[in-house]
């Protein structure tokens, strides 16, 4: 009677055994199949990712190179980093790069982000204050072409940057602690001066 009883006692805990191992096994089995789909999903970004800044990156240095690159062999434990060739330079790393040149690139590289997953609209903080008037021309330019489907709102103190702006909202402050917001429509201003 005994030994019936922890036979029986045995058996069940053989089946739960057996579906543990069953239940492991498919949870081994989906952690596979998302881990490759991740990796899959990730390198394919990547890859996008480096086609739009390589097309970015020329746009604002006037020539040059830059490519995202991986380090490590684990793509999902990987780092990535960025390798730029100014015009007239070599290939290097981007904490090598000037405060301009690294500048010029994490806006190539934002903007590259953007074109591969578009925002309706994008936030930039005085990205062009460590920009020269000729790098500044170029983020413009880009900033303009790039309006057509991503609205832009932007803090600077660059005129350059001021003159392609659609609306400008200044903040002045005449009194300690009291700001006041001063708005100006340019085309309705140019009408006005025209």
């Amino acid at each position: 009677d005994e030994f019936e009883e922890q036979a029986e006692r045995k058996k069940e805990l053989d089946e739960q055994t057996d579906d543990l191992n069953k239940a492991m096994q498919a949870l081994e089995n989906a952690i596979k199949t998302i881990d490759k789909e991740t990796k899959a999903r990730f390198k394919e970004t990547i890859d996008k990712v480096n086609v739009f800044l390589q097309e970015m990156f020329p746009r604002l240095f006037g020539g040059g190179e830059v490519s995202l690159q991986l380090i490590g062999d684990d793509i999902l434990k990987a780092g990535v980093t960025i390798m730029a060739r100014p015009p007239g330079k070599r290939n290097t790393h981007i904490h090598l790069l000037s405060g301009g040149e690294k500048a010029l690139t994490a806006i190539a590289l934002v903007f590259a982000i953007f074109k591969l997953n578009p925002a309706p609209f994008c936030m930039l903080d005085e990205v062009d204050a460590p920009l020269d008037d000729t790098n500044v021309g170029r983020f413009c330019a880009l900033v303009k072409s790039m309006s057509e489907h991503v609205q832009f709102i932007f803090i600077s103190h660059n005129k350059i940057t001021m003159e392609i702006a659609d609306q400008l909202i200044g903040v002045t402050m005449q009194e300690a602690g009291v700001s006041r917001l001063v708005t100006v429509d340019i085309d309705t201003a140019v009408k006005m001066v025209g």
